[in-house]
């Protein structure tokens, strides 16, 4: 692709580093861009900046945050009793727009993955675990973990580990499809299986 600027090049290079977006998609985005007014440019950057450098995680469920608690943990309107365990906050974002879960959650930050070099010990089981250590408000745990393989390698594997909490464990039902991942299904769909979950045998 021959570029007419130096400057578009380098530009159309670091856009098309976004999942999702391949150097015809970037080089569309910087030519838009372009033609925007200085000052939106400039306020993008500054969102942009803003966004890595002053975003932090919940210290107790490790969602995206502003503050050291999310506004789902200070939330009083929360029902406390339920944790549902999700892979990352874009497994949080898609419930939450469901409209048909009101507990609290846990992000783990991602799912075991020997192939990936990815253990128990990289993800946020520990804290979890701490959670339920002496904390009788919590009836059940959901593990709306992606229906994969390594999604139900870590449903079992935290299973196994909260048994000694004595805390009723369930699983989304199975309306999402096998392989498939939370982000991409549709909100009805999603819904329902967190509605209808099941118990985790």
């Amino acid at each position: 692709m021959n570029f007419p600027s130096k400057l578009i090049e380098e530009a159309v290079s670091e856009v098309a580093k976004l999942p999702g977006i391949g150097k015809k998609s970037a080089l569309r985005i910087v030519l838009h861009l372009l033609k925007r007014p200085e000052k939106d440019i400039q306020s993008l950057a500054t969102a942009l900046v803003a966004v890595r450098t002053k975003t932090q995680y919940c210290q107790q469920c490790h969602n995206i945050s502003d503050d050291e608690l999310c506004g789902v943990c200070l939330s009083t309107k929360r029902d406390r009793s339920i944790i549902c365990v999700v892979q990352d906050s874009r497994d949080v974002l898609a419930i939450e727009n469901t409209g048909q879960f009101n507990g609290l959650y846990h992000v783990l930050g991602g799912i075991i993955s020997p192939l990936e070099g990815i253990s128990p010990s990289d993800l946020n089981i520990e804290s979890l675990l701490n959670r339920l250590q002496g904390n009788t408000e919590v009836k059940e745990i959901i593990l709306a973990l992606s229906p994969t393989m390594e999604g139900d390698t870590t449903s079992f594997y935290l299973q196994k580990k909260m048994k000694p909490f004595g805390v009723k464990t369930s699983t989304i039902a199975r309306g999402i499809p096998i392989g498939g991942d939370l982000e991409y299904a549709d909100e009805i769909t999603l819904g329902r299986s967190i509605v209808s979950r099941i118990n985790y045998d």
